[in-house]
């Protein structure tokens, strides 16, 4: 009897210790879509993911696939309650709830069909039945908007899937493939960062870079404390080195900074599904 009493005793003192605790942030997986190799991604955001953690209150964890489809696919799964993608605007997917809150401040994004800057190549008419690399099966702008214009102006090509827009592009200056259906961002980065050059055979209309989302699941709360975190990282001097090696990192032109966005930003992701190809949507 004594020793239960005692053992009752301790388990009321631990559940008093405890409760005089702060309680442990929740931990949120975070997905961004794989635009460069698995190196490059998780080098550019793990350090992003941990100031936002630690400034915020909230941890975030980086969850990537091998792919950008593995990854967009753990979203799907609801692994994952935080993500930096474009691949959540499909009638079908809307569906889920994902809430845009922000987005990169760059200038647009195009989708663009590109060769090597001395490829014979020098239209899209030459493309037809060739190898043509893309990103993966989910790549919004590098596959969707580019092998949609190819099937609406009568270019059937060899689809390849490189894996992520790194991937494609090894594949064009290996020789492997003719072309490569891109964005416009990341074959600027890969210009800059690898040291090559791209002749662009054709380019979309603009489009707003990849969004910050989260999913209904998130309280309301959390979220807004992601987002002050994500928002203010450029006005804080240890955000801005950060951000800086960031950029650096994967070549981008400018700062690499975060500012708020909402649904109406991304109207014309879901324009494009309502006209696209069947296999496509």
């Amino acid at each position: 009897m004594l020793r239960h009493i005692c053992a009752a005793l301790l388990i009321g003192l631990a559940v008093c210790a405890n409760a005089g605790q702060a309680p442990s942030p929740r931990l949120y997986n975070f997905s961004p879509v794989n635009q460069q190799s698995l190196h490059v991604s998780a080098g550019f955001w793990n350090p992003i993911l941990a100031y936002v953690s630690a400034k915020s209150g909230v941890e975030l964890n980086l969850k990537l696939g091998r792919t950008s489809a593995d990854t967009t696919a753990h979203v799907l799964a609801q692994e994952v309650d935080f993500a930096f993608t474009n691949h959540l605007f499909s009638p079908e997917r809307s569906k889920l709830g994902w809430r845009v809150f922000g987005r990169r401040d760059a200038p647009p994004i195009r989708a663009q069909i590109v060769t090597t800057a001395d490829s014979p190549v020098k239209t899209l008419a030459e493309l037809v039945n060739e190898d043509v690399a893309f990103p993966g099966p989910e790549a919004f702008v590098a596959y969707k908007i580019t092998y949609a214009h190819l099937l609406d102006s009568g270019v059937p090509v060899k689809v390849v899937f490189g894996g992520n827009m790194d991937g494609a592009f090894g594949q064009l200056f290996s020789g492997t493939v003719k072309a490569v259906g891109a964005n416009s961002q990341l074959v600027d980065g890969y210009a800059q960062r690898e040291k090559k050059q791209f002749r662009v055979l054709w380019n979309s209309g603009p489009f707003y870079d990849l969004a910050l989302m989260a999913s209904p699941r998130v309280p309301e709360a959390d979220l807004q404390a992601v987002a002050k975190a994500f928002f203010g990282m450029h006005r804080d001097p240890e955000g801005r080195v950060i951000l800086e090696r960031a950029r650096e990192l994967i070549g981008a032109p400018a700062p690499v900074t975060f500012v708020p966005a909402t649904e109406t930003d991304y109207q014309n992701y879901r324009q494009f599904y309502r006209t696209a190809p069947p296999q496509l949507r």
